[in-house]
């Protein structure tokens, strides 16, 4: 470990990931390429020496306050929660002054493995990281390998050529680190945003009358797909949606402007595992989170004779309390008829 740091270079044998294709659902069709996720294994005595330096470089950027204000993922003390917290506060807020909002979500293909390494390693430079601390970060992103596990068979090392290793503790740093400079492009049209690591949300507040906020949005996302393709990211055009908020007299005539936009429109979005609706009720999240209980507490009633009370309780959190509880705080001030169905 010290030898690492102190020559700057990362060991080679740290370097070979084995990945695992799993189905993402066991009902999917295991004969479909697409329905495989890739889970990649590093060596353990990887991730140590990787922590070490974790502490270290977050522990800098904190202290020179690097981090993206706008950026809630990976990081201390944020979360999905504390980043719809405040879109949800931005849109209420625009509700009360008699404003509609916008909210576009952009949608990344497989951006931790696109990252250029090139350019994240000159990101790195750029804040201040030199010498032997630059030419370890260097050694850490090049000439790593993979090679793919099934059962028992391995297939031969394929070489990576770019992105952030999967599974690695320093990987969702870097990525943060890497799209630093979204926010400033984003901030040069004067549109709100917040980001969760690739999930990335724009959002402005529209009076009736006025139709530059929805121009500086078209052009904000026309920048953000150049500076996504110079940095090697593709913006999932097909994926990303439009929720327009607000009473649906004011809605249907903002329709008509945003057309030029060429995005998906809809009534609802998943937004982080939340379901954000047209007028911010929250009712069809509510919905989906009692019938997935109801779902699962069925289930539970077939084998509970076979489990102890507290495995029971344990399956309880697992399968249902966790889902009501995921950013509840959303729910905050909601009407009592709301949330009636949700055993809060």
């Amino acid at each position: 470990m010290n030898s690492s740091l102190q020559t700057g270079i990362f060991p080679a044998a740290f370097k070979t990931a084995v990945v695992k294709p799993l189905l993402k659902k066991t009902n999917l069709d295991p004969s479909i390429f697409n329905n495989y996720r890739p889970v990649s294994n590093l060596p353990f005595l990887s991730k140590v020496l990787e922590k070490l330096v974790f502490i270290q470089l977050n522990e800098f950027l904190l202290q020179n306050n690097i981090f993206e204000i706008n950026q809630s993922g990976f990081r201390t003390n944020h979360s999905t929660e504390t980043a719809l917290l405040k879109i949800v506060n931005d849109v209420r807020c625009a509700l009360d002054s008699g404003q509609i909002s916008v909210l576009v979500l952009l949608d990344l293909s497989a951006a931790f493995d696109t990252v250029d390494h090139l350019i994240l390693v000159n990101r790195l430079k750029s804040l201040g990281l030199s010498g032997t601390v630059l030419k370890w970060f260097d050694s850490y992103l090049m000439e790593r390998n993979f090679m793919v596990s099934m059962d028992t068979h391995f297939s031969r090392v394929h070489e990576i050529n770019c992105g952030v290793p999967q599974g690695s503790i320093l990987g969702p740093l870097l990525f943060n680190i890497y799209m630093l400079p979204l926010g400033n492009v984003i901030r040069s049209h004067n549109i709100s945003f917040h980001s969760y690591a690739d999930d990335t949300q724009l959002y402005i507040a529209v009076s009736p009358d006025d139709t530059r906020p929805i121009e500086a949005l078209f052009n904000c996302i026309l920048d953000v797909k150049l500076w996504m393709a110079n940095n090697f990211l593709q913006l999932n055009q097909e994926k990303t949606e439009i929720l327009v908020i607000g009473p649906e007299a004011k809605r249907e005539k903002q329709f008509l402007k945003l057309q030029q936009l060429s995005l998906s429109h809809s009534e609802t979005v998943r937004n982080l595992g939340v379901i954000f609706d047209s007028k911010l009720t929250f009712i069809p999240h509510i919905k989906e989170v009692v019938k997935t209980g109801f779902y699962h507490l069925r289930n539970l009633a077939r084998v509970r004779p076979l489990l102890s009370l507290a495995n029971m309780e344990m399956l309880m959190h697992a399968f249902i309390m966790s889902k009501v509880d995921y950013c509840n705080a959303l729910l905050a001030g909601l009407p009592k008829t709301n949330i009636r169905n949700l055993p809060l």
